[in-house]
């Protein structure tokens, strides 16, 4: 009989928190990507061999396959700044990628796409660390600085 309200109340908060959030829940219950949204993908690399040609390398390699795909508002990705050592600087690391995404779907579908894995099928062997940072962005303050259109989109 217990486990019989247990359940009954488990199935209650269920449809609470569903009506809640009706559309915004994904299949897991958590809340989905806010609407208009861009999201940030940042990934730090700590490196085997932190050479400066490796470095470059690793930075080819992400313009080369992380740099166009559909769905991308913004690319960047280079060596750690050497010379910024103040206490707040994490030096963690060797090479930094930044991605902005239009969305969720867009990000998502990175994940799954052909260069995405080519890229790191051909650099994980130099990889010692591998740290990664996605965030929804809120650019509704952004300033004078010009969104460019997704490509893609």
């Amino acid at each position: 009989m217990k486990i019989l309200l247990v359940l009954a109340v488990a199935a209650a908060l269920g449809a609470v928190f569903l009506a809640v959030l009706g559309p915004e829940a994904d299949n897991q219950g958590m809340a989905a990507e806010p609407a208009g949204r861009m999201l940030a993908h940042d990934v730090y690399f700590t490196l085997n061999d932190d050479s400066p040609q490796a470095k470059e390398k690793l930075v080819a390699a992400c313009q080369k396959y992380l740099s166009t795909h559909p769905g991308t508002v913004w690319f960047a990705a280079g060596p750690l700044v050497e010379e910024h050592a103040r206490d707040v600087n994490d030096r963690d690391f060797h090479v930094a990628l930044h991605l902005v995404f239009k969305d969720k779907a867009s990000h998502d579908a990175y994940q799954n796409a052909a260069e995405h894995h080519r890229f790191i099928e051909e650099n994980r062997d130099n990889w010692k660390a591998v740290r990664v940072f996605d965030s929804y962005l809120d650019v509704s303050g952004h300033g004078d600085v010009e969104i460019p259109p997704a490509h893609g989109a």
